[in-house]
């Protein structure tokens, strides 16, 4: 693939930056630049203005609401969003659940749950891990019993994503237990409203509640909500997470917050120079430089894979690991960076309109706080031990 940015790439380019210009509000940017948590509806907001423009789902097929960019052209986007400090669109519906219901969704699913995943009607969170089940997805427990015309669910979820803010939820369940452990699994659609569905808070290290249990007791699932066939749900687990470790190596993200930490190298001095001038400081810096040129051309290349209708689950294995490890090195050298001031911090520093002053420079404020929530991007989205077994047994035969 040619990895240069054509007349046409550097055109469209301008064309994005002029739309986050003119339709990116300031205050979201803001928020996001400085570290601030985002509320429900700073990222509902978000969401409606990109698919006002068509923009929401660049990867889905034009009939179906996406757009006809080239892999390079998606890349522009998602670069020139993340450096503008545009929010993140919340990946479940659009960029997790969208690709599944449009390869193994029947037409009925996707004409209904497709248009709601773009207008914002359904708001999507993940029933993958068990507490006894992370990382080794296939052991999951939770039961899905076909009585009639429904589903019967009975189980627990755990660490599921910003699950207080949604409607819906697709899940992982067990409806057979015969077999290898990746067989018997099924995907069953489940609305959050139902009977027997209960969301338990999780507080994280850095004092957020991002993440959540979700409890089944003898939940009503009707048939029609299962996605692909019964006992056959595996096949749409590994094609999902092939899209969710894609999204979790976040390339523009890690592009974006590296310029930030060349500008605090830039303007924080230590000893009477600027600290991007300290030698060792200067080698780790080059070396993330380095890696991320490195990722960059290899996201390149799973969008191209993903273009041409493959599922690259090696590459995107490969993606997910070392994206991982270098959005945790910058978020280990803004803290070096920040000194004796990263300690604590201010919980109420994070939110929208705080007025007071934080010890030390304001950009120092949330960097505590990204530090720690960053520690678990090497395990969530399967391991990256997980996942160096995947690309052995994939490309090595080991």
């Amino acid at each position: 693939m040619d990895l240069d940015f054509t007349e046409k790439d550097e055109a469209f380019r301008e064309e994005v930056r002029e739309f986050l210009n003119e339709k990116l509000p300031k205050r979201l940017s803001d928020k996001v630049r400085y570290g601030q948590r985002l509320t429900k509806a700073d990222m509902e907001e978000w969401h409606a203005i990109l698919n006002e423009r068509g923009w929401l789902a660049p990867h889905w097929p034009v009939e179906w609401g996406g757009t006809d960019w080239s892999v390079v052209q998606r890349f522009i986007f998602e670069t020139e969003t993340a450096m503008a400090h545009a929010p993140r669109v919340v990946p479940f519906g659009v960029s997790m659940l969208g690709p599944v219901l449009i390869k193994f969704g029947t037409e009925e699913q996707k004409k209904h749950w497709l248009p709601r995943i773009l207008d914002g009607s359904d708001w999507w969170c993940q029933g993958y891990s068990e507490p006894g089940a992370g990382s080794d997805l296939a052991s999951l427990k939770t039961s899905a019993v076909r009585e009639g015309d429904h589903y019967v669910i009975n189980g627990q979820k755990t660490w599921t994503t910003l699950a207080q803010c949604a409607n819906k939820i697709f899940c992982l369940v067990r409806t057979s237990k015969g077999g290898k452990k990746q067989e018997g699994i099924s995907f069953l659609l489940v609305d959050m409203d139902t009977p027997g569905v209960e969301v338990r808070p999780i507080k994280l290290l850095d004092g957020d509640h991002e993440v959540n249990e979700v409890w089944f007791s003898d939940v009503k699932v009707p048939v029609e909500n299962l996605v692909g066939e019964e006992n056959k749900g595996w096949t749409c687990a590994k094609y999902l997470l092939s899209y969710e470790r894609t999204n979790i190596a976040g390339v523009g993200a890690s592009m974006a917050a590296f310029e930030r930490l060349k500008e605090v190298a830039r303007t924080t001095r230590r000893n009477g120079s600027a600290l991007a001038e300290d030698p060792l400081f200067a080698a780790r810096m080059a070396e993330v430089e380095i890696d991320l040129e490195n990722m960059r051309t290899t996201n390149l290349r799973v969008l191209d894979s993903v273009g041409r209708g493959q599922t690259p689950m090696a590459e995107s294995s490969m993606l997910k690991i070392r994206g991982t490890e270098i959005r945790q090195k910058i978020t280990a050298l803004m803290r070096r960076a920040a000194g004796r001031y990263a300690q604590p911090f201010l919980d109420e520093a994070l939110e929208g309109g705080f007025n007071g002053e934080p010890v030390g420079p304001g950009w120092a404020a949330p960097v505590a706080s990204q530090y720690f929530n960053n520690r678990k991007l090497s395990i969530f989205g399967g391991s990256n031990e997980v996942q160096r077994e995947i690309i052995g047994k994939s490309m090595m035969g080991l």
